[in-house]
């Protein structure tokens, strides 16, 4: 599934969810799932994360950047980042 592709379920799944979840389910589903595509991204390359959610979720096996500016993300990955980044916001997911 492409990173656009990814992207479009989480928001649409937290769309969806709207009508049928209890208040705050659909930006929590949509929350968890935007924040795993985000963190999917950074993990394929080589980030190391430091939040017990970010270990838990992928590990630091083979990583290899501390910090995030660092992380060699091509153009389209960052454009991708900063879009979920906003629906994150535009959603209300916690930072």
């Amino acid at each position: 599934m492409t990173h656009h592709a990814a992207l479009r379920r989480a928001f649409l799944a937290a769309l969806a969810c709207a009508g049928a979840c209890l208040p705050g389910e659909a930006a929590a589903q949509g929350c968890d799932e935007l924040w795993y595509e985000r963190n999917r991204i950074y993990k394929e390359a080589g980030y190391c994360f430091r939040t017990p959610r970010g270990i838990r979720a992928f590990g630091n096996a083979g990583c290899s950047y501390d910090d995030e500016r660092d992380v060699p993300l091509s153009v389209r990955q960052r454009e991708t980042v900063a879009q979920i980044r906003r629906t994150e916001r535009t959603i209300g997911c916690a930072p």
